[in-house]
């Protein structure tokens, strides 16, 4: 994490009453330090590695990162923060994941925890290695300002024994808060404890017969035999919502969010948390994201996008973009998203340096590049890039940058990296969702006629016609049933043309729903390169 430039007076007074939600969550950190000062605060955020990490896990790091940066600003970083990323790797493998290699093999370790089941990847020493690995790889890509922690060296090397051992103490008090939570049947066997059998390592649902909070030890049964063990040091793990509360206290969590499927288990934890005494983290509930067919999206069933796929179509910042917008709202997160992201974060990149710094700080980019967004420097949209390559079928980046080149000169890859990956998430999209997709709608009679018209038009403009030339024709033939909209009024006061118009042309002409300002594009993809296009049209659909 970058550091953060002493705020004047003035602009903490803004900070201080930004909307903008990382400042209201910060602002309740604020608050729970003036009840209880401390000299550092910690921020959580959660990994179960039992699949690969996905999106989402990516998700609740950038938000807390925001968050926390909201919280130095409106402090003067005067008080110290750590960012744990925490795996909870001591967690029993319950099922085969979907989308893992050697299912047969990992189906033979169920139940032992994820530290001890063999990576079915054959790269690490066990599958909680291999998808830690994946996650810290990932997290270190954004370099986010994260301290990685394990659940499994944490109870293994003695962290987390003393509040262990509170737990113990305050064994009823922590049954007396979970049982009313439990079916009946479940609540019969329950216990906050999960023995680690010695002989087969597996994590053990049984029932504890007795506790000792003097010896430090829970007594259970299992196969007819009573088995005394003490709770330290990985003889035992806790059943998760009593393990999140100790945790709490044992790391001194003032910060962590989660998801809204989990609202009930951060009460119980919270109050599990407070018996130990503890004060459990501030914090929120975010909406879930939604695969394409609108289920939740899971690690193990790997139903969503997934990491390394949302990069190749994509930059970094687009899917930061996605993350800070209205984060209690489910959203869908499959690949049709990622367009319009890739273009609103560059018009919001576009619109910060002319704006006062009330709105700087509701804009997105501020909060995703920790206050101190790069310049802008992008001259063609992405959904422009999308429309060239759609429109040229194009196989190399070498011919998009030769419509770029006519319609930006003097714009080169060398000149303009950042547009340079943009050409190449454009090619990537193209190639995998575009082209296998593209399905060109045949005109109707007046639509077909229209397009005879705009060839007619078009060919009639020099070459170097500019973009506004182009959409000012483009408009006057659109402007004819069934296309005008005679609720919006051109500035002549005649009837404006509606959207139907412009979809239409993508649609017939290009195979797509929907595209860039098109007096822009057939700048970019040139006058006759356009008439052909249609001329193309008019032939498929003779």
């Amino acid at each position: 994490m970058t550091d953060v430039e002493a705020p004047t007076a003035a602009f903490r007074e803004i900070a201080e009453l930004s909307h903008a939600w990382p400042f209201e969550e910060a602002r309740k950190i604020v608050a729970r330090l003036k009840k209880k000062p401390k000299d550092e605060v910690i921020f959580e955020t959660g990994y179960g590695p039992s699949g690969l990490p996905h999106i989402g896990t990516f998700g609740e790091v950038a938000r807390t990162s925001m968050v926390r940066h909201a919280f130095r600003v409106l402090t003067d970083d005067k008080i110290k923060t750590r960012l744990i990323a925490f795996s909870d790797d001591m967690d029993g493998l319950r099922k085969v994941p979907d989308n893992v290699p050697n299912k047969d093999m990992l189906a033979q370790h169920l139940g032992k925890p994820l530290t001890k089941v063999p990576d079915p990847f054959g790269t690490h020493n066990s599958f909680a290695e291999h998808n830690n690995a994946q996650l810290r790889a990932f997290l270190d890509h954004f370099r986010f300002d994260y301290e990685f922690m394990s659940s499994t060296a944490c109870y293994t090397s003695g962290r987390f024994d003393a509040a262990l051992l509170t737990v113990l103490r305050h064994f009823e008090e922590v049954m007396a808060v979970m049982l009313p939570s439990l079916r009946e049947e479940r609540a019969q066997t329950y216990s906050p404890f999960l023995p680690i059998d010695e002989k087969t390592g597996l994590v053990l649902q049984v029932p504890v017969v007795e506790h000792d909070a003097a010896a430090g030890t829970v007594t259970y049964e299992n196969a007819g035999e009573r088995v005394t063990t003490p709770v330290t040091g990985g003889r035992c793990k806790l059943q998760w919502k009593p393990d999140w509360a100790m945790r709490w206290l044992a790391l001194g969590v003032d910060y962590e969010m989660a998801g809204k499927d989990l609202i009930d288990s951060v009460k119980l934890s919270g109050e599990i948390c407070r018996t130990l005494g503890g004060a459990p983290p501030e914090g929120f509930n975010y909406e879930l994201f939604l695969d394409e067919n609108g289920q939740k999206i899971s690690k193990s069933k790997g139903n969503g996008l997934t990491i390394d796929e949302w990069l190749r179509y994509a930059s970094p910042e687009s899917l930061s973009l996605f993350m800070y917008r209205e984060p209690k709202a489910a959203k869908r997160l499959y690949f049709d998203v990622i367009p319009r992201h890739v273009d609103e974060y560059l018009q919001f990149l576009d619109a910060y340096p002319r704006q006062g710094p009330k709105e700087q700080l509701g804009n997105p980019v501020w909060h995703i590049h920790s206050g101190a967004p790069p310049q802008p420097d992008n001259p063609v949209p992405f959904a422009m890039l999308l429309s060239l390559v759609t429109a040229s079928n194009a196989a190399n980046a070498e011919t998009l940058w030769g419509f770029i080149g006519r319609y930006r000169p003097g714009v080169t890859r060398q000149s303009h990296p950042r547009l340079a990956a943009l050409v190449d998430y454009a090619i990537n999209y193209y190639r995998d969702f575009v082209a296998p997709a593209k399905k060109y709608r045949e005109p109707s009679a007046p639509e077909r006629a229209a397009l005879i018209d705009l060839r007619d038009a078009l060919s009639q403009l020099p070459a170097d016609a500019d973009a506004q030339t182009i959409q000012d024709v483009v408009y006057e033939v659109g402007r004819r049933e069934p296309f005008l909209d005679h609720k919006k009024k051109a500035k002549d006061g005649k009837p404006g043309v509606s959207l139907d118009w412009f979809n239409m042309l993508y649609q017939v002409l290009l195979g797509q729903e929907r595209g860039p300002r098109f007096g822009s594009f057939v700048a970019a993809y040139g006058n006759k390169n356009t008439v052909d296009m249609i001329d193309g049209a008019l032939a498929r659909s003779a």
